[in-house]
């Protein structure tokens, strides 16, 4: 299989699971060795970070008009309550955290890891959707900045691979008193800082591994990515306006499982 066609298949698992609770970086670490790639490779460490950058970019596009106006409308609570400082406050727990923490959690990049994390994740999300109560913060406008700094606190525990960023941040979202959608979109803003940043990281660290052929690849995969998310967005949007996310665990459980069995048995 060549690289151009591995890329635009992990493009579209990147857009697929990116913003789902599922764990992009776990399919993707699942995936690269049944694509033939060597995830051990700098360009490919590289290419499964760089991205998301790409998904990023859709949720810019897809939340264009409301970041902008939030952006530039001032509060009525003054900075405190302005959307741009939420979104810093709740990134610090990730840049003092999680980036230190780069090189330790690149060795287990492993699809095991990736399996048993999305089974305990699976336990996790039933539990925390069961018993949180109907969210008393209803709009992004309403979020403090302690609620975005605990649901900045929780993104950490996604530095595990196989928890999902997405997951984290919007569960941490429920029980800190956020809807569900609110919880969602909140998750989506915080991600523009925490991947662009995590993307970047890896391309500065791994420079010299990126020639001509290499960043034609990442451009394919950056496209990709791009387009899938972007309709993932619109539909998780409205899906979650209504609708629990336990199937979301259960398909965890079930991937979890299966490349567990795969796994062991290979």
């Amino acid at each position: 299989m060549g690289e151009g066609l591995q890329a635009v298949i992990l493009g579209i698992i990147e857009g697929l699971t990116e913003f789902l609770p599922v764990s992009s970086t776990g399919h993707m670490i699942i995936a690269m060795p049944l694509l033939g790639v060597d995830g051990e490779l700098p360009q490919w460490k590289v290419f499964l970070y760089f991205i998301q950058i790409g998904a990023i970019l859709a949720v810019i596009l897809y939340f264009w008009r409301r970041l902008w106006s939030q952006i530039l409308t001032p509060p009525p609570g003054g900075w405190r309550a302005h959307i741009a400082t939420k979104i810093v406050v709740a990134a610090i727990p990730a840049a003092v955290i999680g980036f230190p923490l780069d090189k330790i959690l690149e060795q287990i990049e492993k699809p095991w890891v990736v399996a048993t994390t999305l089974i305990i994740g699976a336990g996790v999300m039933v539990w925390i959707e069961r018993r949180s109560n109907t969210g008393r913060t209803t709009s992004i406008s309403d979020i403090s900045l302690k609620q975005a700094f605990l649901i900045g606190v929780s993104q950490c525990v996604a530095a595990i691979p196989g928890t999902s960023r997405a997951m984290a941040t919007i569960m941490g979202g429920l029980v800190v008193g956020l809807t569900a959608p609110v919880a969602a979109e909140f998750s989506f803003y915080l991600a523009i800082p925490t991947l662009f940043g995590a993307g970047l990281l890896r391309l500065v660290k791994h420079r010299e591994s990126i020639n001509a052929e290499s960043a034609a690849v990442l451009g394919l995969g950056f496209a990709v990515a791009f387009v899938v998310a972007l309709l993932v967005i619109a539909v998780f949007m409205k899906y979650i306006q209504n609708r629990k996310l336990w199937p979301f665990a259960v398909y965890r459980v079930i991937l979890g499982v299966a490349v567990l069995g795969w796994w062991f048995t290979r």
